[in-house]
Order: structure tokens, then C-alpha cells, then sequence
């Protein structure tokens, strides 16, 4: 049976769950990067293409090959500054003294121009692999904010390791030397494997980019609920304090098969507020000309209020909405069929040590079928504030399934 307590913080209530711990799968005091050779290490090292410290994981991903227990896992290391070797890598099974090594992925060659090739990739906050096998990559081509390549998505199916799509953002979609495109969501059809629309949040410039697959054509969404509020702007985490001021970090949609008219789910990284937007308004590009922050305004719902920041966010099946809180730091749930108000807000684990700012968050399916979410954390405020220390676990990735999160059982 389901045991809910109430639990108050940062005056703000939520539901918290009974306690539990999500499963650990990978931890690091620092990431273990491979290259092609020692000299080419050491070459990356002389130029400052690698600086060990700037290396900072952002996102998870997870793909089970068809019947295989075991997934493939994927980081994303972006480029804040010149000092990481490459933006995009797999986990691999070899152990080093700071943790996992990880390769490159697709392979180096894609990344060791440092967007210099605007074919290969510059920087990559997040991805997302569909339920067909592919992973649509959201590349922002820029390096602490010098815009070396224009944002561009690509498809690979991870099986053949082919590209199957490529688009490469017009410049009146964005900002140059102020947008940072960071999350990609994909709406795939139910009943085959098209995808119709992308949604990539640009959370410095504040707004969100429609892409629609099959035109190859593209819009951008701007206004106030798009942009931070500048009451939090501060982060707080484990009482270190940093600051932020991004607008749209994350984008779900209603599940397909739930009823009723589908809705985009949208919130800011420095913001509280929980927002919405009919996703036939979202999709239908003459509802939004450039620059008019005044499209479809009234459209937009304001659902609610946290009380704290959420960074990455996903969507179950069942139509829950889940989030990394902020603070306190944990997994927090909402089902979109009721209001958002303190006493539906669920959260399902806290764990002030290790969900430290959790900036990667997915639900993807497993070998059998079932629904997990994968958290990525980083101890962010750390990295931006006195810097991490490296005798201490700062990255992990951990995993729970879908329905024991939901009902307080123990992870499996």
C-alpha cells in the first residue's frame, strides 16, 4: 500500500513518498575520457582542449537494443569552455581510477574540430532517443557563447550508426552570441516511427523552436512565460549558492492514448512556475510571427507554482510529470489530470547528497517492456562556485522503474 506523508520546506508543501533510494549505476569523482591515442591526449592537454576540470557531464540517455538487458548509455559534455575534448560520449565497461571510461560518440572525429566543421558536433546539452532507436541530437554550436556553427539537429539510428536527419537552424531563429539551445523533445508518431515535430528549448534565449520534421520548416515561440523570473535566479544546493538567469529548459507533451487536447508542457530553469500551451496552437506555424512576443498569449497557462527550481523533466506514459527539484534536492511528480497545487505535487525521493542539481532526467523503456527514469547528477554548484573537489563522488547517473517510483515500492 502507498504511504504519503506531508512534507514542508521553503514555504512550500509537497507529498513526499515513503523514503526509498534509486538504484546506483554509475558514479564518478571525475570523468575518464578515451582518445585515439596518448599523443593525442597529450596534444589536447598542450593546447587546452582538455582541461580536466572544465569536463562536466549534463544529460543521460539509454537505449536497450532490441531484447538486450543491458543498455547502451550516453553523456553529454558540454562545451562551456574551449577545455572539453569532446561534448557527446558512451559509457564503456573498463574501470579507471576516477571512475567508468567513456568514448566518444559517434566518434572523435566528430568532435575534435571544436567547431571549426559545422558538420561534425560543437556543444551538446541534451539528447533524446525516440522510441525507434534513434538519437536526435541538439547541437548548440557555440563555445562559451561564440557562435562557431548555427544550432543543428541531427538523427542517428543507433543501430547502423548512420545519419538519417540533419537540419541546420536559420539565423532568424536565433540569437547569435546569446542563445544556448540545451533540450530537444521529439513528438514521434504512435503508430510508426515518423516524427513530426521537434521542440528545442533555448534557454538563454529564452524561447522555444518548433521544428517540423516533414516541411523541414521551423518557428520560434517568445514571450514572458518563455523568459526566468527574477526571483530565482539564485540556486541553493547543499548551502552553497550559485547563480543562473535561463529561461526554457525543458518541454513534455501529453501522452498519446490519455484523451482530451494535448498539451506542451513547459518551464524555465530559474522560475517556479509549471506552464502549458495547447500543442495544436504549438504546431500550426502561422500562430507565431517573428519577434512578436504577443502570439497566441492567451493561450498560455500558468498551472502553478513550485516554490524551487526543477531543471530536467519528462513524462511517463501514464501522464506523470517528472522533475529534478532543486531544493531540496529530489524527484518530484505531478499528474497532469489534476491541478497543480501543493497537495498533487509528489515527491518521490530525497536525497540531499545524491541528487545534487539533477540536470539529466529520462523515462525511456526497458528490455521488457516496462518504463524506467535515469537521473544524471552533477553537483553544479560546485563546478560554477568554489569547484569540485575531487576526492569526493561528483557525477551519477542512477535508475529506478516507473511504477515502483510512483508507488513507493523499492527500486529494482
Amino acid at each position: 500500500m502507498e504511504r504519503w506523508i506531508v512534507f514542508g520546506v521553503c514555504c512550500c508543501w509537497w507529498l513526499a513518498a515513503s523514503a526509498q533510494a534509486l538504484e546506483s549505476v554509475f558514479s564518478a569523482y571525475n570523468l575518464e575520457l578515451e582518445f585515439p591515442s596518448l599523443q593525442e591526449r597529450e596534444r589536447a592537454l598542450k593546447e587546452g582542449l582538455y582541461d580536466p576540470g572544465s569536463v562536466i557531464p549534463i544529460d543521460v540517455d539509454v537505449y536497450y537494443k532490441h531484447g538486450d538487458a543491458t543498455p547502451s548509455i550516453f553523456v553529454t559534455i558540454p562545451r562551456f569552455a574551449k577545455g572539453v575534448p569532446y561534448s557527446l560520449a558512451y559509457v564503456t565497461n573498463e574501470m579507471r581510477p576516477n571512475g567508468t571510461l567513456l568514448q566518444a560518440y559517434p566518434s572523435y572525429e566528430w568532435h575534435k574540430s571544436h567547431g571549426a566543421d559545422c558538420n561534425g558536433l560543437t556543444s551538446v546539452y541534451r539528447t533524446q532517443i525516440d522510441e525507434c532507436g534513434r538519437m536526435w541530437i541538439l547541437d548548440s554550436g557555440e563555445i562559451d557563447f561564440i557562435q562557431h556553427c548555427p544550432p543543428q539537429l541531427y538523427a542517428i539510428d543507433l543501430e547502423s550508426g548512420k545519419v538519417v536527419h540533419q537540419y541546420k537552424m536559420p539565423k532568424r531563429m536565433y540569437k547569435e552570441g546569446v542563445s544556448r539551445f540545451v533540450t530537444p523533445t521529439v513528438e514521434l508518431d504512435p503508430h510508426n516511427c515518423d516524427v513530426g515535430f521537434v521542440y528545442m528549448a533555448d534557454s538563454i534565449g529564452d524561447g522555444i523552436v518548433v521544428y517540423d520534421v516533414a516541411a523541414q520548416q521551423s518557428w520560434r515561440i517568445e514571450n514572458k512565460f518563455t523568459y526566468p523570473h527574477p526571483d530565482f535566479g539564485t540556486f541553493t544546493i547543499a548551502g552553497e549558492s550559485f547563480q543562473l538567469w535561463d529561461g526554457t529548459v525543458s518541454t513534455t507533451l501529453t501522452p498519446h492514448g490519455l484523451g482530451g487536447r494535448r498539451m506542451m508542457y513547459f518551464h524555465s530553469l530559474s522560475s517556479e512556475w509549471q506552464m502549458a500551451i495547447p500543442l495544436d496552437v504549438v504546431n500550426n506555424g502561422s500562430n507565431w510571427r517573428l519577434n512578436d512576443v504577443s502570439a497566441a498569449l492567451d493561450q498560455f497557462q500558468l498551472l502553478g507554482k513550485r516554490g524551487s527550481q526543477c531543471v530536467a523533466a519528462a513524462m511517463s506514459e501514464s501522464g506523470f510529470l517528472i522533475c529534478g527539484l532543486v531544493q531540496p534536492a529530489s524527484i518530484l511528480a505531478w499528474n497532469i489530470r489534476t491541478s497543480y497545487s501543493h497537495q498533487n505535487l509528489v515527491m518521490l525521493v530525497e536525497d540531499e547528497q545524491r541528487l545534487q542539481f539533477a540536470s539529466g532526467l529520462k523515462i525511456v523503456r526497458n528490455h521488457e517492456g516496462k518504463e524506467e527514469l535515469w537521473v544524471l547528477s552533477n553537483r553544479l554548484q560546485k563546478a560554477f562556485g568554489a569547484g569540485l573537489d575531487y576526492k569526493e563522488i561528483n557525477f551519477r547517473i542512477q535508475k529506478c522503474g516507473v511504477q515502483e517510483l510512483l508507488s513507493g515500492r523499492t527500486c529494482y
